[in-house]
């Protein structure tokens, strides 16, 4: 994300990335970035996002947590670079007014330079400030040099000054970039790396071989682990293994896990589970075991997380966001409805109550799969099952990027068929 009046610079500081598609979203006026910034993450999958710090103050709260962003900011040659021109120009380096820049930047590169820090008056950077009161600064300052960081200030102007840019140079936006890319292939590199989960049935229950088959049962049918090998572990054992991006998604990034209350909603017993994460399929499975037998250790239902690094996180919650997607109690039609369909009840009421979020606005596979957090082709399974039992409408397609195929469209319908007689 970059004002369209700097195309150029970040082209040029791109040509040394190759094996990464770059995708360009310009903008002239800071209200034009927040609303670009979500139509971008809404309509394509991002790896990484670079921006300056103004577009991420602004459209900060549309970011996810988990995306790797990097911020341009300038550095102290940039700084440097900008009086270099001035005295090129044989416009004397002070008095002078630098805006963005912090106090002890600007000390330094006027120690280096031999200026008169008294001379030199700061406005350091603070992201609620509008352009029209960084102009007000730099005139009541009265300085004959103006330095400044923001572009809107540029354009402006300030009566009776000369107004320099410090923007970032070539050389301070490719290293950005490069340590984003670097920082996108080593979050996908861990993505990647293999992990088991553990899940146990309490051992007090009073039918562990029906508890734990029903336990199987529910986590096949959970859409979240679609994607997941899923077999019995011992006789109140569960074993699961996939990606760690996965079982990530499905703990909300290691903070709760929705099928424990759900299994103690439909199975009536205490489930727990542990993550294990190692450089081989043992390994993986001995720390998800050590992790369960912690999770059993706590009074409530929970999981815990332990990596061959020595990583441990816990306890996770048993999901207390799931309410926010299922009903508290499921009634006869949606059970129903759900058997006939080849999913649990709670998978059925989730999509229930995305649909009224929805208000009748259509998506695509990959939109309902990212509200389910689980993959592309797993929504795409979803979605053919549920046209199966007339669950969804097809509505067309739309191209929602300038490249690749048009992507089909489809309306929930879940609402009005549990409804119906």
């Amino acid at each position: 994300m970059i004002h369209a009046s700097h195309r150029a610079r970040f082209d040029a500081a791109a040509r040394t990335l190759t094996g990464a598609t770059l995708e360009w979203i310009t903008y002239e006026h800071e209200s034009e970035i927040r609303p670009r910034v979500g139509e971008l993450l809404r309509r394509t999958h991002v790896d990484g996002l670079l921006l300056g710090p103004v577009p991420y103050a602004r459209a900060r709260e549309v970011i996810p947590n988990s995306l790797p962003v990097a911020v341009t900011r300038s550095a102290p040659l940039d700084l440097a670079l900008a009086w270099g021109r001035a005295l090129a120009a044989g416009i004397p380096a002070t008095p002078v007014s630098v805006d963005t820049f912090g106090q002890e930047t600007i000390d330094e590169v006027a120690d280096a330079l031999g200026l008169d820090r008294g001379q030199i008056t700061g406005l350091p950077f603070d992201e609620a400030q509008t352009v029209e009161e960084i102009v007000a600064f730099h005139r009541r300052a009265a300085a004959p040099l103006v330095i400044s960081v923001r572009t809107g200030v540029v354009a402006a102007g300030v009566e009776g000054a000369t107004v320099l840019s410090a923007q970032p140079e070539i050389a301070t936006i490719r290293a950005e970039l490069h340590q984003l890319a670097l920082r996108v292939k080593s979050k996908q590199a861990d993505e990647l790396r293999f992990a088991a989960g553990v899940f146990l049935v309490a051992p007090n229950s009073p039918d562990p071989d029906r508890a734990r088959i029903g336990l199987m049962n529910l986590l096949l049918n959970t859409p979240e682990f679609a994607d997941c090998w899923i077999e019995n572990r011992d006789r109140r054992g569960v074993v699961v293994f996939a990606h760690r991006a996965l079982f990530e998604a499905v703990t909300h990034r290691w903070v709760d896990l929705d099928v424990l209350s759900r299994a103690q909603e439909t199975l009536g017993v205490r489930v727990v589970a542990g993550f294990g994460i190692g450089a081989s399929a043992r390994t993986c499975v001995a720390l998800a075991e050590r992790a369960a037998a912690r999770a059993e250790s706590e009074p409530a239902p929970g999981a815990y997380l332990i990596e061959d690094s020595g990583l441990v996180i816990g306890p996770m919650g048993a999901g207390g966001t799931a309410l926010t997607f299922t009903y508290r109690s499921h009634d006869a039609g949606l059970e129903d409805l759900a058997a006939e369909v080849g999913l649990s009840a709670g998978t059925l009421s989730r999509l229930a109550a995305i649909e009224r979020g929805l208000a009748g606005r259509a998506v695509s596979p990959g939109e309902l799969a990212a509200s389910l957090g689980i993959t592309d082709p797993s929504g795409r399974r979803l979605i053919r099952k549920l046209s199966e039992r007339g669950l969804v409408v097809d509505e067309g397609s739309a191209q929602v990027s300038r490249k690749g195929r048009p992507t089909r469209l489809y309306r929930l319908a879940i609402t009005s068929a549990v409804a119906a007689p």
